[in-house]
């Protein structure tokens, strides 16, 4: 990559301020293998687009980029960046998120700083002709386009779409078109007039032409900012059009790890007629193959009768972990505030919120009021299929609460299938709702140590109970709940009598592998030495303890300590873990329920907005 290319990350970039300078603006599109350097850095739960934004600045072939403050991800990727000193030129615009006139003015000193800092490091003048030129303008979406919505769409995902869809792709994504307004004639006429070309000194408006570089920043941070808005933005009302043509269908593609897209893909899809499918990729190209599948059955739904299509209801293709099942441990925080369910629903002003956590192998309901009080709950299996579950769960919890779907102010959606789920109002992710919901349980927790049916996590808190940092293992069964069943299986044993006679050891064990496999064949050696259960049991405890404690060291976990899912159900697993880490794991009685409270307590406080 030459030196006069400056990477960008963002629909608001102000490349063709960089493109008057004669500079090659290039979307940042990094796909690496992996995070691992960028997530040593900076913390784990940076979104994908975070993490390929510091792979990018990392790249020893790129020496210039200009990122905006269109959220959070994107301060930290600048701050590591600059802590890297990595690149030549490295500049940070500040977004205001309104489009008033304060904002307009805001934006328009940003972009004076950037241009005399782009000016000295670059010792080019500006052209107004060369920036003018930049400016593209994409063609009208053809009849019977797909529409692909929501968040950065990286290479990976634009590739799998050209090859598997047979309509154009018209890409809508917060990284896509940038459709800017037309420029005022006078501008044109500035640089006609040979008054187009802007030196420092016009930049620092001291300048001969510095009144023409005024009228451009002038007109160009409100281009900038009338754009259709992203999701980062106040206000976000002009979205509406992305998804109101005539498009034959809509691909919702969201980050791993991004809420901001996940509350209005639950907008769209309760609203929209067109045939729509959910995406969610990671930043990476691991999950290509996976995409494949998804895109190629959506547009076998695309090539059907046309009733049918307007019939397909968008699918979930995002899998997310979820907990299970949960008891009072030493140190347990108090019981969850519970109130008897009232005998008859209430016609008006609906005020309970509804949180629904879909897992792998429990499905758990919680009913709230909307002052967080706990009206009814409900812990079922998922079975088979994730929706049917859930249906079954949330009929049980509504008549355990005697409501009816009228009665809810709002329905949150969280785990493994929760955008399987129909009729929820909101999305949002196991790790954003096991915070709200452990703190909702423990406002003391500091770490969240979840071992689910085949995932397990940690989620370091902050005080007021948002996540500070996290870290999962959803790639393989080891250390989870799926392994201790296999043993269970291994040694002939109900998974309860497991929980009992692992307190009973005498002898310690070690368990070398963690993969369910080898571990399986380790028992089996250690079985045909006539080791004692309770010995082999409490190895197995140890190992588990073990690995979820480097989980925890991961994201700076620290005490006090909440544990939920199913395995906190293992007295044995639980005892252990607090040894490795030298301090007391507490459970509660209502942590099964942990992932299902926090969707309901996030559901309050957007109703609270």
């Amino acid at each position: 990559m030459t030196e006069n290319v400056v990477c960008y990350g963002c629909k608001y970039a102000p490349i063709e301020l960089l493109a008057g300078f004669g500079a090659d603006a290039r979307l940042i599109m990094a796909e690496p293998e992996s995070f691992e350097v960028a997530e040593r850095l900076a913390h784990g739960n940076l979104c994908g687009f975070g993490k390929s934004v510091l792979a990018c600045g990392l790249d020893p072939n790129v020496h210039q980029m200009v990122l905006t403050t269109c959220c959070d991800v994107m301060r930290r990727a600048y701050d590591v960046l600059k802590a890297q000193g990595c690149l030549d030129f490295l500049w940070m615009v500040d977004l205001p998120h309104r489009t008033g006139a304060a904002e307009r003015r805001l934006l328009q000193a940003q972009l004076r700083s950037l241009a005399r800092a782009y000016a000295r490091f670059s010792g080019r003048s500006f052209e107004v002709g060369r920036a003018l030129a930049a400016i593209q303008v994409p063609p009208a979406p053809k009849p019977g386009s797909v529409a692909l919505v929501g968040a950065h769409a990286p290479r990976s995902l634009l590739d799998e779409l050209d090859r598997g869809i047979g309509a154009p792709v018209v890409n809508h994504t917060c990284t896509g078109e940038r459709i800017l307004a037309q420029p005022p004639i006078e501008l044109a006429r500035a640089e006609s007039a040979g008054c187009g070309r802007c030196t420092t000194a016009d930049i620092a408006g001291e300048g001969t032409n510095a009144s023409t570089f005024d009228r451009f920043v002038e007109w160009y941070a409100g281009a900038l900012l009338d754009q259709t808005p992203c999701m980062r933005m106040d206000e976000v009302g002009g979205r509406s059009g992305l998804v109101s043509g005539a498009h034959h269908g809509i691909v919702y593609h969201t980050m791993k790890f991004c809420d901001y897209y996940g509350f209005e893909y639950a907008d769209v899809a309760g609203t929209t007629a067109t045939p729509i499918l959910k995406l969610e990729t990671d930043g990476t190209r691991q999950s290509a193959g996976q995409l494949r599948t998804r895109i190629e059955a959506f547009d076998e739904t695309l090539r059907t009768d046309a009733a049918a299509a307007a019939g397909h209801n968008g699918q979930s293709f995002s899998p997310a972990p979820n907990p299970a099942g949960e008891k009072d441990a030493p140190h347990a925080p108090a019981p969850t505030t519970r109130k008897e369910a009232p005998m008859g629903s209430t016609p008006s002003d609906p005020r309970y919120v509804l949180g629904v956590d879909s897992g792998s192998t429990s499905t758990d309901a919680v009913v709230m009021e909307l002052d967080g009080t706990i009206v009814a709950s409900v812990i079922g299996a998922t079975g088979a299929k994730a929706s049917r579950g859930a249906a079954t769960v949330i009929q049980e919890v509504l008549d355990q609460a005697h409501l009816t779907r009228d009665d809810l102010a709002m329905s949150v959606a969280t785990g493994y299938g929760r955008d399987a789920i129909p009729n929820m109002d909101v999305a949002i992710t196991e790790i954003t709702c096991h915070a709200a919901g452990a703190h909702y349980l423990a406002p003391q927790a500091r770490t969240v140590i979840d071992i689910g049916g085949q995932d397990s996590k940690v989620i370091h808190l902050n005080e007021d109970g948002t996540v500070q940092n996290f870290v999962m293992n959803d790639k393989c069964a080891a250390g989870t709940g799926r392994f201790l069943e296999a043993m269970a299986r291994t040694l002939q044993m109900p998974i309860e009598e497991l929980s009992r006679q692992g307190l009973e050891w005498h002898h310690d064990v070690t368990i070398s592998s963690m993969c369910t496999v080898f571990a399986e064949s380790e028992v089996v050696s250690l079985i045909a030495d006539d080791t004692p259960t309770p010995d082999i049991i409490h190895g197995l405890d140890v190992s588990i303890a073990r690995k979820t404690a480097a989980l925890a060291r991961r994201v700076g976990g620290e005490p006090p300590y909440l544990m939920t899912g199913g395995v906190a159900n293992n007295e044995g697993v639980v005892k252990a873990l607090s040894e490795v880490l030298g301090a007391p794991v507490a459970t509660h009685e209502d942590s099964q329920l942990c992932g299902a409270i926090g969707a309901a307590m996030l559901g309050i406080r957007r109703l609270s907005r």
